[in-house]
C-alpha cells in the first residue's frame, strides 16, 4: 500500500516583543554606568599608585622624584644604608630634616643629620616648626642661628600645623613676618608646609606668592589643589619604611619636571 506524503510545516519562530522604552533606559543606564566606572578607575590611577613592598606604602609613580623628610622622632638613622635604599629605579632622592621649633627649641639629631645628609651626598633641607604662641622674630633668629645653607641645599620651610588657640591674623602675622626675614637673610624664598585644611584656612589669599609643601594622606591626587597654588612637594604618606630608619617615615614626591628639580636650590 502506497504511503500518502505529509507536507510538512515551517518551523514557527518565537515572537519577540520589542522592550518598551523603559526597557531600553535602563539598559542605556547600566551602559553609561559601566562606562562611568571605568573612566573613575583609569582618571583615578593617573597618579599610577603602585604598592612598593621595599618601602612598604603605595608609591605615586607618575613622580620621578621621591623623598622623605626626617626628626630626632626618627631616632639615629644609619645614612649610608638610607643613601642605598632603592628599589628599581626609585630611590630617596632628597630629605627635609627638621632643625628648630619655637624660640629655642633645636631638634637633637638635626646637626647630626644635616653634616650626614651632606657626607652621604643626598639633597637636602631644613624646615622649622611655627610656634603660634611665640614672637615670629625670635623663631627667625633661631632657625638662622642653626642652619648654615649651602650651594645646592633645597629652601628652608616653614612647618605650620597647629594654631595653639591664637586668632588667625595673629597666626598670618607671625607667619609672614617669619617669611620674610628668612627670604631676606638666605637670599631664597621659602616654603610652606600646610596640611589642606590649614592651607584653606591661612594659606590661600595670603600667601599665594610662595610655594608650599602639602600633607594629603587620605587623596588619591591633589591636581585640583596644586593648579590653585605653588604646590611643589606632596606628603602623601607617613608610613613608609627606608633602609637605615627604624619605624614608620614620612614619604613625599616632588610635583614637578627634573629641570625644575635641578634648578632647586641653585
Amino acid at each position: 500500500m502506497a504511503k500518502k506524503k505529509i507536507k510538512a510545516s515551517p518551523k514557527k519562530i518565537p515572537y519577540l516583543k520589542p522592550l518598551p522604552p523603559k526597557g531600553w533606559a535602563i539598559i542605556a543606564g547600566v551602559v553609561l554606568l559601566i562606562v562611568g566606572i571605568i573612566w573613575w578607575r583609569d582618571s583615578k590611577d593617573e597618579n599610577q599608585w603602585e604598592f612598593v613592598s621595599k618601602f612598604g606604602i603605595r608609591l605615586p609613580m607618575r613622580y620621578a622624584i621621591h623623598g622623605i623628610d626626617v626628626s630626632h622622632h626618627n631616632a639615629k638613622i644609619n645614612w649610608d644604608k638610607l643613601r642605598n635604599t632603592r628599589s628599581g629605579d626609585v630611590k630617596i632622592d632628597f630629605v627635609y630634616i627638621k632643625a628648630t621649633e619655637g624660640a629655642t627649641h633645636l631638634d637633637k639629631q638635626f646637626k647630626r643629620n644635616w653634616n650626614e645628609a651632606k657626607r652621604v651626598g643626598m639633597k637636602r633641607g631644613a624646615y622649622h616648626f611655627y610656634n603660634p604662641r611665640v614672637m615670629s622674630d625670635r623663631q627667625v633668629q633661631n632657625f638662622i642661628g642653626q642652619v648654615r645653607m649651602e650651594t645646592g641645599d633645597m629652601p628652608p620651610v616653614l612647618d605650620l600645623e597647629t594654631h595653639a588657640g591664637r586668632p588667625d591674623d595673629i597666626i598670618i602675622k607671625g607667619v609672614r613676618n617669619w617669611l620674610t626675614q628668612i627670604e631676606k637673610h638666605y637670599g631664597v624664598r621659602p616654603i610652606i608646609y600646610v596640611n589642606e585644611y590649614f592651607y584653606k584656612k591661612y594659606i590661600a589669599g595670603n600667601f599665594d606668592d610662595y610655594p608650599l609643601w602639602l600633607a594629603g594622606y587620605s587623596r588619591d591626587d591633589i591636581s585640583d589643589l596644586a593648579l590653585d597654588s605653588q604646590v611643589l612637594f606632596w606628603q602623601h604618606s607617613e608610613k613608609g619604611w627606608a633602609d637605615g630608619i627604624r619605624g614608620f617615615v614620612d614619604y613625599n614626591v616632588f610635583l614637578h619636571e627634573g629641570d625644575d628639580w635641578a634648578a632647586l636650590g641653585e
